[in-house]
C-alpha cells in the first residue's frame, strides 16, 4: 500500500543558519544517512521521511517530505531539535503546505 508523501517547507528568520544545519546533521548523522556542506543539508531517514536544509545569510530553510499522517509530528522533531541547539535566541518556524 503506497502512503501519500506531503512537501512541505519553513523559513526561520536567523543568523547563525549554518551552525544549526550543521548542529542538526551531525546529531542525526549517527542513526539516517545525512549529507551536509556549511550552506545545505540533506538528512535521509526510514518510512520515506526527508529533511532538506539550506543556509542563508539571513534564514535556515527547511523542506520536509514526509507521509501524511507523519508530517505534523516530523515537523515538531525537527523544530524542538533546532529550538535546542539554538536556546539563546527565540526561533519562529511558520510551515506552509
Amino acid at each position: 500500500m503506497s502512503r501519500t508523501i506531503t512537501h512541505s517547507t519553513c523559513s526561520v528568520p536567523t543568523a547563525h543558519a549554518s551552525r544549526y544545519l550543521q548542529q542538526l546533521c551531525k546529531h542525526w548523522a549517527h542513526k539516517f544517512e545525512v549529507h551536509f556542506d556549511a550552506a545545505q543539508g540533506r538528512i535521509a531517514m526510514p518510512e520515506d521521511r526527508v529533511v532538506s536544509l539550506t543556509a542563508t545569510p539571513t534564514t535556515l530553510e527547511i523542506a520536509l517530505d514526509a507521509p501524511e499522517d507523519a508530517t505534523a509530528h516530523m515537523r515538531h522533531i525537527v523544530d524542538s531539535h533546532i529550538a535546542r541547539f539554538a536556546f539563546r535566541e527565540e526561533l519562529v518556524f511558520n510551515w506552509t503546505p
